[in-house]
């Protein structure tokens, strides 16, 4: 599909003519280094950045990242600023990061639309870090401080910074959302800021790691083989909202054979019991994986669900 019909797509107001040529002026994506030096933990560790095919003679950038040494950010500017930036964390089952070097459709799409895209390459559990299964939330953590050290250069409000999560993506930012402590040491003046998002949007996430509704090949790449309980309780989603929770919204497919969606359900009755402004959609046909379009070529709306959900949350476009 021709990228113009993806943005336009995308979101109800993408078809208008003035956002579709803010997409033609989109700049391509740029890499941020995330980390000043090497990562933290990374004595002893020799992985090297790989990467392979997702489609065996398909485009050259659809690819997925099997181990990474270098994490970082790809950013896609937006042409007018309106403010608002978005940290974007893509899935993989913890096995792998599903994303190309070029922009993705849907950081395209943010950034005709006025807010700056941020995707994140985070490191994987299995290239034995020294923080284990926080590898990649120290990396999320460290991304969501350099969005906010760099986002005057940006033209972009700290205090509106959100993050979405895609399927095992979407278990790390429903972590970035709950975990209030440092899981790093600080490195320079940028991790003096704030690590948590002003909201968090999670798509057909990996919430739980108990029972039949857990995804298996995420929880077995995250936590080992043989889990103890205490682990499985610590990386449950569901059991760690509080209070200080950002506003959550979750999407998922009732058909995703992949993540259950009871997953999203959990997530928002643990929301709802702590009174963290929250919202679901559950869909009844879509499988797995984010969507621009529906039958029909009509516009999905998550991503208008979104925008209206965190206009109510702190997460507008600036007047």
């Amino acid at each position: 599909m021709h990228r113009r019909t993806l943005i336009a797509a995308g979101l109800a107001a993408a078809a208008s003519p003035a956002v579709l040529r803010a997409a033609d002026a989109v700049v391509p994506a740029e890499r941020v280094p995330l980390w000043p030096g090497r990562p933290p933990g990374f004595e002893g560790v020799t992985v090297r950045d790989t990467f392979v095919q997702r489609t065996p003679g398909g485009s050259p950038d659809d690819i997925a990242w099997t181990s990474l040494a270098t994490p970082y950010l790809k950013v896609t500017p937006a042409p007018r600023p309106d403010g608002r930036a978005v940290l974007m964390l893509p899935g993989g089952g913890y096995r792998r990061i599903a994303v190309g070097r070029a922009p993705s459709n849907i950081a395209t799409m943010y950034a005709a639309r006025g807010v700056t895209a941020y995707e994140l390459l985070y490191r994987l559990p299995h290239d034995r870090w020294a923080a284990g299964p926080d590898a990649p939330l120290q990396d999320a953590q460290r991304a969501m401080r350099v969005i906010r050290a760099e986002a005057g250069k940006r033209g972009v409000d700290p205090a509106r910074v959100a993050a979405f999560g895609f399927s095992a993506g979407g278990h790390l930012v429903g972590r970035l959302g709950q975990v209030a402590h440092d899981t790093y040491t600080a490195v320079d003046a940028a991790d003096r800021l704030p690590a948590r998002p002003t909201m968090v949007g999670m798509f057909f996430p990996v919430v739980t790691m108990i029972g039949p509704d857990a995804h298996g090949p995420s929880r077995a790449e995250l936590l080992g083989p043989a889990p103890t309980d205490a682990m499985l309780d610590a990386y449950s989603l569901e059991r760690h909202v509080s209070s200080d929770t950002p506003p959550t919204i979750c999407f998922h497919d009732a058909d995703d054979a992949t993540v259950r969606f009871r997953n999203s359900l959990m997530m928002f009755d643990a929301l709802q019991a702590a009174r963290v402004p929250s919202e679901v959609m559950i869909a009844e046909v879509g499988g797995h994986g984010p969507r621009l379009v529906e039958e029909g070529g009509r516009p999905h709306p998550w991503f208008a669900m979104a925008e209206r959900f965190g206009a109510r949350h702190g997460w507008s476009a600036r007047v």
